[in-house]
């Protein structure tokens, strides 16, 4: 494999060189500034700046991949997203429903079948994760736990950038600079909304409530 080999994958960009893909490096920012709200969420909880960090590790990568537009950073690019999606599945269970880490942590080898079986099937890496989100939505609204609308809002707008993704090689005639922006766009709410549910599931419940529930 050759990893340095040219990657022209997108309505934007028409040739090598850095600054090829001018709206898609802009809209990485918006990777960037997801990754300072989850921060800010976040206030000291590990957990969240775990989150904030690995949305961070998004924006890099992102960003590099379409500078570059090379083989290794669309590698770097899939890589820094199934870091976060393995990491926030290993959590889930723990988080939302108080299993023990030794026992949640397999939920992370279990998206990896997932994805693997529905990429057997042509539905790549992104598709589970759409998948992950409605079982996730599914899941808590069983529970009755409040946080489904969460992981519904996600799942929705998830798939509202799954298909701008999809048509971007489609519309390069009518619209050279193509949908790969709205991509980002919409994957930064979709990967702080995901974040800010687990940050407020962990959050201490206020002192008053705790009172309550003592008594």
């Amino acid at each position: 494999m050759h990893w340095t080999a040219y990657v022209d994958g997108y309505c934007e960009r028409l040739a090598p060189g850095l600054w090829g893909e001018p709206l898609n490096d802009a809209t990485n920012l918006a990777f960037l500034v997801a990754a300072a709200l989850v921060w800010w969420r976040a206030r000291g909880q590990r957990t969240g700046r775990v989150l904030a960090g690995l949305i961070g590790l998004v924006f890099l990568a992102s960003s590099v991949f379409h500078l570059v537009a090379t083989r290794w950073g669309a590698v770097a690019d899939s890589s820094a997203i199934a870091v976060f999606l393995l990491y926030y599945a290993a959590m889930f269970p723990s988080a939302f429903f108080a299993v023990p880490l030794k026992w949640s942590w397999p939920a992370a080898p279990g998206f990896v079948g997932l994805t693997v079986a529905m990429a057997a099937l042509g539905g790549g890496l992104y598709l589970p994760a759409l998948v992950g989100l409605a079982a996730f939505a599914v899941a808590l609204g069983v529970a009755r736990d409040s946080h489904w609308t969460h992981f519904a809002v996600a799942g929705a707008v998830f798939a509202l950038s799954l298909a701008f993704r999809s048509i971007d090689g489609v519309v390069c005639g009518d619209f050279p600079v193509g949908t790969h922006f709205l991509w980002h766009l919409l994957n930064a709410v979709v990967l702080y909304v995901v974040s800010n549910a687990m940050i407020t599931k962990l959050a201490p419940a206020p002192v008053g409530a705790r009172a309550s529930s003592a008594a």
